[in-house]
């Protein structure tokens, strides 16, 4: 099975014309056909795709919000215990531009490849146990809420740890699993200092203890 990085930059060096001639690549794509790559690996790939954006150090305006309403969808889903992802139809018809995703792409491909060097199938049950979707399908969920909230510094970190752990969903990958939520106790620590300092007047809580 192709890794993921080789899947996206399939997407990524397809050319993206408003004026190109009939059977052409369309100028945009909708997230149903991103997400046909899934297969097996529904659950992993269709968070990895959707926290991807996020979790670069570039700007992804509109995007953070309702793609962290769907990641906690998914997260309620895992946590119900179910094999397959459900998404409304309106997720799956929504469309993004192909200039964009291949911005993001030939921003994130090298650190895709990076993390496929070092992931392989091990401490499975992290993965696929009751409890391990449970304490995973948690800390997405937390991350996701994290995202939907429109403040600055709410939304990289517990992107980034959504998409570590997803890219251990998608490689069975249960210690890739775990420093993903290492990183998502990290992102829900930065955005409970970011709240409480705007609650106390400051920018983060510690600019608030500075003072």
């Amino acid at each position: 099975m192709a890794r993921l990085s080789q899947e996206l930059a399939r997407f990524a060096c397809l050319p993206a014309n408003p004026e190109q001639p009939e059977g052409s690549p369309p100028v945009a794509i909708c997230v149903e056909e991103i997400l046909k790559l899934a297969g097996e690996r529904s659950f992993g790939l269709f968070l990895a795709v959707l926290s991807f954006p996020s979790a670069l150090p570039l700007p992804a305006p509109g995007y953070s919000t309702p793609f962290g309403v769907v990641i906690l969808l998914l997260a309620l889903q895992m946590l119900a215990g179910r094999t397959t992802p459900w998404l409304p139809p309106w997720v799956l018809q929504t469309s993004i531009e192909r200039k964009q995703l291949q911005k993001w792409v030939q921003a994130g491909i090298p650190w895709l490849q990076r993390i496929e060097k070092v992931a392989c199938p091990r401490w499975q049950r992290v993965c696929t146990s009751r409890l391990g979707q449970v304490w995973l399908g948690t800390w997405i969920g937390l991350m996701g809420i994290s995202m939907i909230i429109p403040v600055p510094g709410t939304n990289t970190l517990p992107a980034m740890g959504i998409f570590v752990t997803a890219f251990g969903l998608l490689e069975e990958d249960g210690l890739l699993c775990s420093l993903g939520s290492l990183i998502c106790v990290a992102g829900g620590l930065l955005t409970t200092s970011i709240l409480v300092g705007l609650w106390l007047g400051g920018t983060t809580l510690l600019d608030w203890l500075r003072r």
